[in-house]
């Protein structure tokens, strides 16, 4: 039956990594999970377990899927863009930094989805606009949608996973992986600026492609840097403070954050389909219900690993005490697993084989290796390989050799890092 699982588990991640066709995860998703229960690799009532206990998340999942959606169609990444051209003109390295600081803030927020999907084109269109470089600063959007995930529990479907188990409310959460998340993202940084330095030498490289339009700044016989920011979209950046608050407060009376951000979407559904930004048919494809699906049927199909040899391997050899080695540990089995099995995955099956009872370092170690460790490798999370679909339909398209050059200076160093960091915090 091991076998049987494990087979199961790798044809849905080798399907996700090339969805042939264009065709949804869930299309070999959903059977291998039918499999599995017809083989009784998992019980009915492990299945049923597993998707009661994921339920929230996925709901979650879908509801700042849709948040973001708003926020987006009611001009937040448009007035980014006028941002990122009007301040970093000029100087490659500061629009870099921008790019680090608004991806990071981002992916924290909104999770990395949006920094994926939203940001990365943005991004890429204002770096052609002003003539720069585009490897830099499109490979950020993709370091950040992973590494800058640790902040908070909606960061990232791994965080909301594993909430939980780690015993903390959202604010204690926050407050715990504030400082890692700061550490994370200076060495990020600081690793970019030397390995791209020769991209960064020289403000103007490439024209700008005909096809390619530049971000929405008024003045089009100004230059680009001299532009005037546009104007705050200040409903939509109002509703979004207000959801992050209301993260915060819900769970100390015991709102669910998929309730939270359920509000929030529905606030700006108003203005944004009174306003015609939007459309019911393209609210329902933001949520992504065929994802949220696959992930229900992923967590059944884990499960058949989790309750087996496998599981009871990884938990007889998984560290039982918070101590600095044990969680060094930790984090670093958890990202090697992550660039294994994927991300998502693999914090199913670790969170089994640690146990109920398992100290919050541990489960937070874990969480630095599954979030931080795709960076290593195309396949380490379900953002990577989206990433890489955004980043080449926005004429950037990724270099295995670039990238993976680049995971092995940052994501090591970041890890170990972050979580020497996280002890120290503990």
């Amino acid at each position: 039956m091991t076998v049987v699982a494990v087979t199961l588990v790798a044809a849905v991640l080798v399907f996700a990594i090339v969805r042939p066709h264009g065709l949804p995860e869930i299309v070999v998703a959903g059977p291998a999970a039918a499999i599995a229960l017809a083989l009784g690799v998992v019980t009915p009532g492990q299945a049923w377990d597993e998707i009661t206990e994921l339920a929230p998340t996925v709901g979650f999942l879908a509801a700042i899927l849709v948040l973001a959606h708003f926020i987006d169609a009611l001009g937040v990444f448009s007035w980014v863009a006028s941002v990122l051209t009007r301040s970093g003109g000029g100087d490659p390295r500061r629009l870099l930094t921008l790019v680090f600081a608004v991806a990071a803030v981002t992916t924290a927020v909104l999770s990395l989805d949006a920094t994926v999907v939203l940001l990365t084109p943005v991004v890429i269109r204002a770096a052609r606009a002003l003539r720069m470089q585009v490897r830099p600063h499109a490979y950020a959007t993709a370091h950040l949608s992973n590494s800058a995930s640790t902040l908070l529990p909606v960061s990232n479907l791994t965080n909301l996973i594993a909430f939980s188990a780690t015993g903390l409310t959202f604010i204690h959460f926050t407050a715990v992986m504030a400082l890692p998340w700061l550490v994370t993202v200076a060495i990020e940084l600081a690793v970019f600026l030397v390995f791209f330095r020769r991209d960064l030498a020289d403000p103007v490289t490439e024209p700008v492609p005909s096809d390619t339009p530049p971000p929405e700044v008024p003045h089009s016989e100004t230059p680009l840097s001299e532009t005037p920011v546009q104007p705050a979209p200040v409903l939509a950046l109002s509703v979004l403070a207000a959801t992050l608050v209301g993260f915060a407060l819900g769970g100390l009376v015991g709102i669910a954050p998929v309730w939270i951000a359920a509000a929030g979407a529905a606030v700006l559904a108003v203005p944004a389909l009174r306003d015609g930004l939007t459309t019911p048919r393209r609210i329902v494809f933001a949520a992504d219900l065929w994802f949220c699906a696959f992930v229900l049927a992923l967590g059944v199909v884990v499960a058949g690993i989790s309750a087996g040899p496998v599981g009871d391997w990884l938990g007889d050899r998984l560290p039982t005490e918070a101590s600095l080695l044990g969680m060094l540990l930790t984090a670093g089995i958890a990202a090697v697993a992550a660039n294994l099995l994927n991300n998502l995955p693999a914090t199913l099956l670790l969170l089994a084989a640690l146990g109920s009872g398992a100290p919050t370092g541990l489960v937070l170690a874990l969480l630095i290796g599954v979030n931080l460790g795709p960076n290593l490798t195309y396949i380490g999370s379900l953002a990577m390989m989206l990433w890489r679909r955004v980043a080449t339909d926005g004429g950037c398209r990724p270099e295995l050799g670039t990238f993976t050059r680049l995971g092995l200076a940052t994501t090591p160093l970041a890890i170990i890092a972050a979580t020497t960091t996280l002890w120290l915090v503990l």
